[in-house]
């Protein structure tokens, strides 16, 4: 058995879709060979996000330094102010050690990574429709209407972009989600 290469996974989704659930459970699942990456973000942290494990939260200028010194992999600016973006090095460092590494990243952010990593196994997470998709975005109660108008604009444009991934999962319900992430991660040809 030779050296186990590392694996960069993909994972996005609308929001509202439970990729962040999703990617949690797999994390439980496969702790010794899954390691997910944590983003850097600008906007502020919501009750019960911890710094470090739910995102690096930075300033816009700290955000703006690490663009400029080339720290990041993948950024974008996904709501008007609010920037994501995902440290390179810790990538690089995991996957050198043979993990599965996983990026859990909206729509643009898969673009950029895939220039540098086309063979990044891509998986987009979604419910079974539109529909069941704006029901849970507004049973969570997370934003003021505007901000949740802005979400749904934001929603729709990434829900559009499903086809430009090699897997989709249906979210319906969680374990049978998981199990399916956990197949397409042990194919070969993922």
């Amino acid at each position: 058995m030779g050296e186990r290469k590392g694996k960069l996974v993909i994972v996005s989704g609308p929001s509202g879709s439970g990729k962040t659930t999703l990617v949690a459970r797999l994390k439980q699942l496969e702790p010794q060979r899954l390691w997910v990456s944590v983003s850097a973000t600008t906007r502020p942290p919501r009750p019960g996000e911890k710094n470090g494990q739910s995102y690096w939260f930075v300033s816009p200028q700290e955000f703006q330094q690490m663009i400029r010194q080339g720290e990041l992999l993948e950024w974008a600016e996904v709501y008007p102010g609010i920037f994501y973006g995902t440290p390179r090095r810790p990538v690089e460092e995991h996957l050198a050690q043979g993990k599965w590494v996983l990026l859990e990243i909206d729509v643009q952010g898969a673009q950029q990574v895939l220039k540098r990593f086309p063979q990044a196994v891509t998986i987009f997470v979604r419910p079974r429709t539109w529909e069941q998709l704006q029901q849970r975005l507004r049973r969570r109660g997370t934003e003021d209407p505007q901000a949740l108008q802005k979400r749904l604009q934001v929603a729709q444009r990434e829900w559009n972009q499903a086809h430009l991934y090699k897997h989709q999962v249906i979210n319906d319900k969680i374990e049978d989600a998981v199990q399916e992430m956990l197949r397409i991660l042990n194919s070969s040809e993922a």
